[in-house]
């Protein structure tokens, strides 16, 4: 289900480039927010979260840093120095011609979990990190030859936290063996009950296995017995299993068999956000994901459940049908799109052959039609002087909003984006298993959102902004002049809003003429260099509609042809 959206109006430019200054904002049902950033210059800061401590914890991915933050005045104390752990250089501050152009991995120190009974007996802090780069010590680039991919390895850890000396001590390592790549590491921690007792989740992508530099490389989201395109599930404390690393999976995996096995759901892309809440007395765990050039997910993650990639791409609803989920223009790499994702012959077929144990995504981000998707891919495939461009949201987090501080807010999900620079909302149905109301769009601004946090009263949020612009292909455009790199925000609320929940409503089509004025001044808006890629994007038989566009004083029979093509040219120009 596509949602209608309702937008905070205007950027909030004003605090970005002060230190202290506080701006107020207004959200879309009236919801009033100040404003500040709490600290600047974090190295690529990649998970945030409210402890039990009061204090605010966070990770630098490319820092290798754990920092605890105080929320009252940005006091910051790292707790923990990762880098000597990492096995491999910063090869993204050593010249390609010094390293061979060897890759930083997607993320780097990425997860963060904190008990909720950190100060009641178990002091726990769990971690994941990318720690070893198999191609380190081999010549050039150190990726496996043909495409085959950049093998990186990570690890999940817990620590115990000493509140006297603020220091993360006497790790203990659940897992040493999570695959990893330059791209589609996911790198999500949580830690969430089943059944009354606190588990640890962790998301891992599908490693771009079939796009970029790994578009040889074999792509495993569909196989239980590989740690790839999964959400895995750990043992929070380990029970007494002998194996050093089965204590810490659980017994009731539900893919368990003569070796343990920490897949709880498969058939994922890259889910980089996980939450949990409990919404009409159940609990449920739900996570964002990446699309591939459309649809992005939102999806309740159930065990044992298959979420499709890269056999059904958003819902199963034909879009994807002879397509794939990457193309290349390399005739080396296998099927028609070049490319070790397979080609999706019927997305509706694969769906019923995956079974009841296949599962829809609650929503999508931007479904784009099978028209619009054959010519990006088309394009690719040819390596088209003008590459085309795609609507998406990149979402790069979630956090589950449970409570009763801001009206019309409880049993919210809120979603951070990297490519768009802003807070979605979404309500969630009395049963947590449905999406409802419209799409709410909050603190839209030109960064990057990595994370989100709420405070346990629900009366502040905390954003994360990322310190680089690209992270990799479809989500790697950063929004135009990015501001406040490496950012820790607050955002807290100051009154104002309903409790009325908002109501979907379907976009009224516009008529041929305000599509032809929409399309027009859209159109002219542009740079030329836009106008080329935009026209590359539009399937062959609107080009010449857009040439009109750009004419200056078209013909009566050329208006007439405008008018009566412009609803069709105006949906065409939006799904870019």
């Amino acid at each position: 289900m596509r949602l209608p959206s309702i937008l905070l109006g205007g950027f909030w430019l004003g605090l970005l480039g002060q230190s202290h200054a506080q701006e107020i904002l207004k959200g879309p049902l009236g919801e009033q927010f100040s404003s500040r950033v709490l600290v600047r210059q974090l190295s690529d800061p990649w998970a945030v979260v409210y402890a039990p401590d009061q204090a605010l914890w966070v990770t630098e991915a490319r820092g290798y840093r754990v920092s605890r933050i105080e929320p009252g005045t940005g006091a910051r104390k790292v707790v923990l120095d990762l880098s000597k752990a990492r096995e491999f250089p910063r090869y993204d501050k050593i010249p390609d011609t010094v390293d061979g152009g060897k890759p930083w991995p997607q993320g780097g120190l990425m997860g963060l979990a904190v008990h909720p009974q950190l100060l009641q007996g178990k002091p726990f802090v769990y971690l994941a990190y990318i720690y070893r780069f198999a191609g380190a010590q081999q010549p050039g680039n150190g990726s496996a030859p043909n495409y085959g991919g950049n093998f990186f390895t990570g690890r999940v850890v817990r620590y115990e936290y000493d509140a006297t000396a603020q220091t993360l001590v006497r790790p203990q390592i659940l897992c040493d063996s999570i695959p990893a790549s330059n791209d589609h590491n996911a790198g999500r921690l949580l830690l969430a009950p089943v059944n009354g007792r606190d588990y640890l989740f962790y998301t891992v992508g599908d490693l771009g296995a079939g796009q970029f530099e790994n578009g040889g490389r074999p792509n495993h989201a569909q196989r239980p017995d590989v740690y790839e395109g999964k959400v895995l599930r750990f043992n929070a404390e380990p029970d007494t299993d002998p194996g050093q690393y089965d204590r810490w999976i659980p017994n009731d995996n539900p893919f368990n068999g003569p070796r343990q096995n920490a897949v709880w759901s498969l058939g994922h892309r890259n889910p980089q956000g996980l939450a949990y809440a409990v919404v009409g007395g159940t609990g449920q765990l739900y996570s964002s994901e990446h699309g591939a050039f459309s649809d992005d997910e939102i999806n309740l993650i159930e065990k044992g459940k298959n979420y499709g990639h890269p056999l059904v791409l958003g819902f199963a609803d034909g879009n994807y049908n002879g397509l794939a989920a990457a193309a290349s223009d390399r005739a080396t790499l296998p099927g028609p799109w070049h490319t070790t994702y397979p080609t999706i012959g019927s997305e509706q077929a694969n769906a019923k052959a995956l079974g009841a144990a296949y599962r829809e995504p609650l929503t999508t981000f931007y479904p784009l039609t099978h028209q619009f998707l054959t010519t990006v891919l088309t394009r690719i495939r040819e390596k088209a002087p003008e590459q085309p461009t795609w609507n998406s949201e990149a979402p790069s987090s979630l956090a589950a909003y449970t409570a009763a501080a801001i009206p019309g807010w409880q049993n919210s999900l809120l979603v951070p984006t990297l490519k768009k620079g802003k807070l979605i909302r979404l309500q969630l149905a009395p049963d947590g298993r449905r999406i409802v109301g419209d799409t709410l769009i909050y603190f839209k601004a030109p960064v990057r959102y990595r994370d989100v946090t709420v405070s346990p009263d629900g009366t502040r949020l905390y954003l994360l902004t990322d310190s680089t612009t690209v992270t990799s292909g479809p989500s790697e455009d950063a929004p135009k002049g990015t501001s406040c790199k490496g950012c820790l925000l607050e955002f807290t609320y100051i009154g104002g809003g309903t409790a009325t929940r908002p109501v979907a409503s379907a976009p009224k089509a516009p008529s041929p003429e305000q599509a032809l004025q929409e399309a027009t001044a859209m159109v002219r808006r542009m740079k030329p260099q836009d106008q080329r890629v935009k026209r590359a994007g539009l399937p062959a038989a609107q080009r010449p509609l857009f040439d009109l566009l750009l004419k200056p004083t078209p013909t009566t029979t050329e208006k007439a042809r405008l008018r009566q093509g412009a609803p069709a040219l105006l949906a065409g120009l939006r799904q870019q």
